[in-house]
């Protein structure tokens, strides 16, 4: 490993460690198109909060042991950078037909198209959740909570910087009309789309904020994975950098519904409250109940499963014959990485009932990638629960069934309940409001939406962290509010 690959140069207006200085071409595209990006991050990033001074975390280095330094800086001013992990010496394609072949350090010409719509794909969700979060800095419950929305929104930007880099780099003069296109594409726009549904839904509140950030961003932390992997290396080289990111974004979303569960089981406690069910008792301590928890939970993780495509998918197993996309933890697994007789069990409707069925391994790509992400979604249920249980209450955050409230794959015609039952269509438009936020929940929780500017102040709903970020104390000024 040389230095080159750690210390990153900031003599360029994109701090990079890819050393763009000697890349003079590529060099210029990104100049080019680093107005635009400004342009785009002041009409679309976070409102109202451009020019206030915030306390983050800025990449210097890829070197696991210290990589980031905390300051104050106006968003617009943060140093996006182009940063790859450090090169692994003669690394090998892990999987797939090119198996134990060296990695390759350009793009192979017949995988051209496919390695850029995988890129392109994974670049459209890092503006576009920009642009879902715009205004909830307004609502922030605390300086603390504002800053890791900040944190999360710059670190997106940088991780379409990444992506560019690579559409520009490797990919000419398609590369660059992919660059352009996006910052042309909206979250929500009836014209210009982002390329998912999951980055076109509204994101209204701070709930909705910390279960995205909990549920899609680890669908991205999924997706980054099975691309850490890929036989292009710059590609996989970005990705093991993003990931490192990526954590806090996971972090702040796990955390957050931690804290919003911790405040509600206080309030009840304090309020001699037995029935955690009692909606309209929990709901006048102005604080969220759970079972409101439960709907908006299960729109967010059924949402993030649709990100996984169809079960059985004839591209993910070109991707993977072809090695550019791997599986999640590819090489801990003990196989032969190449999957030409395996098979994978995959939930299917037959006759009318939710059954397991045998796919060839190879097609069922995606289907083993949601299953991967399911049992990591479980891990913070498990904490959440925890504090119900502790605080004295029955009742248990589940996930609903993967056939429930499905808009791509093999559910997508049919209804069921959060419970794995079929339903007819007036059965579900009945009911649905039983598990999905309706708009009277929505209105309840914009109701509780009220900034705290305040150092050290949390909105009534949601209780303070345990720690604050860079150990700063409760009452730190994670946001100069009057700058």
């Amino acid at each position: 490993m040389t230095m080159h690959d750690i210390k990153v140069d900031y003599s360029t207006t994109i701090p990079n460690n890819v050393g763009l200085t000697e890349d003079r071409r590529v060099l210029k595209a990104l100049e080019v198109w680093h107005p635009g990006y400004l342009n785009w991050w002041n009409d679309m990033g976070p409102e109202g909060f451009q020019e206030k001074l915030v306390y983050l975390r800025t990449a210097y280095s890829v070197d696991p042991r210290g990589w980031a330094k905390f300051d104050y800086v106006r968003m617009p001013e943060y140093r996006w950078g182009v940063l790859l992990a450090p090169q692994e010496e003669n690394r090998t394609i892990p999987f797939g037909e090119h198996y134990g072949e060296p990695a390759w350090q350009d793009v192979p010409g017949e995988y051209r198209a496919m390695l850029r719509r995988l890129v392109v794909i994974q670049g459209d969700t890092e503006p576009a959740s920009v642009e879902q979060q715009r205004h909830l800095g307004k609502t922030a419950p605390s300086l603390y909570d504002m800053r890791n929305l900040f944190q999360v929104n710059v670190e997106e930007g940088r991780h379409l910087w990444a992506m560019v880099y690579l559409l520009q780099k490797y990919f000419g003069r398609d590369g660059r009309e992919e660059a352009d296109d996006l910052l042309r594409r909206r979250s929500g726009s009836a014209d210009a789309p982002r390329m998912l549904g999951a980055f076109n839904e509204a994101t209204p509140d701070w709930l909705s904020f910390f279960m995205f950030t909990y549920f899609t961003d680890r669908d991205g932390k999924m997706q980054l994975h099975s691309l850490a992997q890929s036989g292009f290396d710059p590609l996989s080289r970005t990705c093991r950098f993003m990931l490192t990111e990526e954590a806090h974004h996971m972090f702040v979303g796990e955390t957050g519904i931690s804290r919003v569960v911790q405040r509600t089981c206080d309030a009840m406690k304090e309020a001699g409250i037995t029935d955690p069910t009692d909606i309209a008792k929990v709901r006048a301590l102005g604080v969220i109940d759970l079972p409101t928890m439960q709907k908006k939970l299960n729109l967010h993780y059924t949402l993030s499963l649709d990100l996984f495509g169809s079960e059985v998918s004839t591209n993910a197993a070109n991707a993977f014959n072809n090695g550019i996309k791997g599986r999640y933890r590819e090489t801990q697994i003990e196989d032969d990485h190449q999957l030409k007789n395996d098979t994978y069990p995959v939930l299917k409707l037959v006759d009318g009932a939710i059954k397991r069925v045998d796919e060839p391994a190879l097609t069922a790509l995606n289907m083993r990638l949601r299953d991967d992400y399911s049992q990591d979604c479980v891990k913070g249920l498990l904490r959440w629960n925890k504090i119900i249980s502790l605080s004295g209450y029955d009742y248990k955050l589940t996930l609903p069934n993967v056939a429930f409230h499905r808009a791509i794959g093999e559910f997508k015609a049919i209804h069921a309940t959060p419970d794995g039952a079929l339903i007819d269509d007036a059965t579900w438009g009945k009911r649905k409001g039983e598990w999905l936020p309706s708009s009277e929940d929505g209105d309840f929780i914009a109701s509780l939406m009220k900034s705290e500017t305040e150092p050290g102040t949390f909105a009534s709903w949601i209780s303070p962290p345990k720690v604050g970020i860079d150990n700063k104390p409760g009452d730190f000024e994670y946001v100069k509010i009057e700058t």
